[in-house]
């Protein structure tokens, strides 16, 4: 399965490499055989970067599924004010190009509060990328009433995220909402008391792979 939000850029590329290749057929024969596997390649990039495998997410309304397949780079305390008004465990998965890059909801909930933001092009695993890079940050309310923050952020590759949800939406862990393309990072912010079972280091795989578990006295 591929991903339909890679549908321009696989045209855009399957329809250069043809004009490439009918381009360099009327050059020297050492040409065609050169510039062909290139273009071949570049096809089976593209098409193998916009992959979307299903996933099969566990239904424990107690577990907190990572919303990207990657590495995780980053795990850390820190002042969470824009939405969790309070501290939070940040929770950074760093996506290479690689990586499938569309992206999962990690809980199930109300989307209460969604903003983007225009930004720069740093290095995704960069510390400042979080807070300068363009990005877009979803804020959910859990089932349990418990508030978690997620963010899409941009790498040096990734120059767009696509996000398919908005404010006021029901949302449901492990079910797609977006992509981000060309190698980028995803932040995880979790309040107190949430047990986190991943470690810096870990690989995740979107909607599958459990990153925190809400103490089961919150989620009754």
């Amino acid at each position: 399965m591929l991903a339909k939000e890679g549908f321009p850029t696989i045209i855009v590329v399957f329809v250069f490499s043809v004009l490439v290749g009918y381009a360099v057929s009327f050059g020297p024969f050492w040409l065609m055989i050169l510039t062909w596997p290139l273009l071949l390649a570049l096809c089976f990039l593209i098409l193998y970067f916009f992959r979307d495998p299903d996933r099969f997410p566990p239904v424990d309304p107690d577990l907190i599924l990572s919303p990207a397949d990657g590495k995780v780079v980053l795990i850390q305390e820190t002042d969470e004010n824009e939405y969790l008004k309070g501290r939070a465990t940040q929770i950074s998965i760093f996506l290479s190009p690689l990586n499938v890059h569309v992206n999962r909801n990690p809980v199930s909930g109300t989307l209460e509060y969604l903003k983007y933001y225009p930004g720069q092009y740093l290095m995704a695993w960069e510390d400042h990328a979080s807070e300068l890079n363009e990005r877009a940050h979803f804020g959910v309310l859990h089932t349990s009433g418990v508030k978690i923050l997620f963010k899409q952020i941009t790498g040096f590759l990734a120059r767009r995220i696509v996000y398919h949800i908005k404010e006021g939406d029901q949302i449901k862990a492990g079910e797609r909402f977006g992509i981000m393309k060309f190698g980028s990072r995803m932040d995880i912010l979790l309040p107190e008391g949430i047990e986190i079972v991943v470690k810096k280091g870990d690989t995740t795989v979107a909607g599958e792979t459990v990153i925190g578990k809400f103490n089961s006295k919150e989620t009754q």
